[in-house]
């Protein structure tokens, strides 16, 4: 979007007119009998022209002119548009530096020089139409996105000057297909139960359906508002956070050991392929936990007091597919994508202000999504998918119970 509007921009100050406006009209606008700074020529359509990145080939819309006097040559590319690693720069400097319109024309003339620097106005049109863009993304309908999978997490970030971080909640998920979706993105005061209840009713409201499996950390807002507003879908708390909660409660003497057995609990390799998932194998892995329990609790009863509480929520995701395990037992991607954003923040201390702050997070979540790879599924899994289906989001009617033995056949039947 920034390549192709500062290419449009350019045009526009060549021909000394915008898009769809006519020369006549522009000369006839000049006063106090200055030279008319319209040139002759037009606009003629639009030719497909591929821009060569640091994260792959991109192609623009490269405007075409006709009827000039002179040659056309882009400030920013030169005659051939082939390859930009300015504009890059460009791009992450001004998500860095929130947006700020003349942070932009300050990067662009440092990477290209002062004399393809663009105006005020097209930098400020491009940062507006970031805004826009991440305004329009935040009110879309989610009606036709059917999830099996919702991750949940949050990061604080400082805003605003002298107060202290604000958590700033992301939503994203899997559908029925097995594809990757970046959900929903919202700035709140806490990380409080009220918090995290506004932005699941408000993704409710505009038609997001209960997932069958919400994986998140173990914030107790988190929890309490997820239980609320989706209440059929099941629940499974991410085995890293807690890990480290084990760990921390523990001698760093034995760090490596308890970090090992802690991981073993959750080691299905000595199964096999036999590995069947359901209740049997929740059951067996919960053994473990007790076994590990057993093994710790006289030298770190803290830590196995940690590693107890809550602790059927560790073993939800084994009623799912095989395949899915070792994906859907944490919520590393948005961890991993947090602390992308997070290493971005510390040149500039904080933000200058909410809207800079939740446009970068957006951006950076958004293009992780677009890339992140989606979930490939057996025959089997897909069963297992739809008879969990089935069972939490569209189960039986309980049929009418009745003391007279003679109808009890009829209700049976039915």
């Amino acid at each position: 979007m920034i390549i192709q509007t500062a290419v449009e921009a350019e045009v526009d100050a060549f021909l000394g007119r915008a898009l769809y406006q006519r020369a006549a009209a522009v000369t006839a606008d000049v006063s106090g009998g200055e030279e008319s700074p319209v040139r002759p020529g037009y606009r003629n359509g639009h030719c497909p022209t591929t821009v060569k990145t640091t994260s792959g080939p991109i192609t623009i819309a490269r405007p075409k002119l006709r009827g000039t006097t002179e040659k056309f040559a882009s400030r920013l590319f030169g005659t051939g548009i082939t390859r930009t690693h300015a504009l890059e720069a460009l791009v992450i400097a001004s998500f860095v530096r929130g947006l700020s319109t003349r942070d932009v024309e300050g990067t662009l003339a440092d990477a290209l020089g002062p004399e393809a620097a663009l105006s005020k106005s097209t930098v400020s049109t491009i940062c507006q139409a970031i805004v826009a863009e991440y305004d329009a993304w935040c009110r879309r309908d989610l009606a036709a996105v059917e999830l099996d999978y919702l991750f949940l997490d949050a990061s604080h970030f400082k805003m605003h000057d002298g107060q202290r971080a604000e958590p700033i909640l992301a939503a994203w998920g899997i559908t029925t297909a097995g594809r990757p979706v970046f959900v929903g993105l919202a700035v709140a005061g806490s990380e409080s139960t009220d918090g995290w209840h506004d932005f699941l009713t408000d993704l409710v409201a505009r038609g997001l359906r209960p997932p069958l499996l919400i994986v998140s950390d173990g914030a107790p807002g988190l929890i309490s508002a997820a239980e609320q507003v989706l209440a059929p879908s099941l629940r499974q708390r991410c085995l890293v956070p807690r890990a480290r909660n084990v760990l921390a409660k523990g001698s760093a003497s034995d760090k490596a050991e308890v970090k090992a057995a802690y991981w073993q609990i959750f080691d299905l390799t000595e199964m096999g392929d036999d590995v069947m998932p359901g209740q049997q194998l929740v059951d067996w892995v919960q053994q473990r936990i007790d076994a590990f329990a057993e093994t710790w609790a006289a030298r770190y009863p803290a830590a196995v007091k940690c590693l107890l509480s809550d602790r059927q929520s560790l073993t939800t995701y084994l009623r799912f597919p095989t395949e899915h395990h070792k994906r859907v037992r944490h919520s590393n991607f948005i961890e991993r994508t947090f602390g992308e954003t997070r290493r971005r923040v510390k040149v500039i201390g904080r933000f200058p202000g909410e809207t800079s702050c939740v446009s970068l997070v957006w951006a950076v979540l958004d293009r992780a999504a677009r890339v992140r790879r989606g979930f490939t599924t057996t025959s089997n899994g897909l069963r297992i998918l739809h008879d969990l289906r089935r069972a939490l989001l569209h189960p039986p009617a309980q049929l009418h119970q009745t003391d007279d033995p003679a109808l009890a056949p009829v209700t049976e039947a039915a």
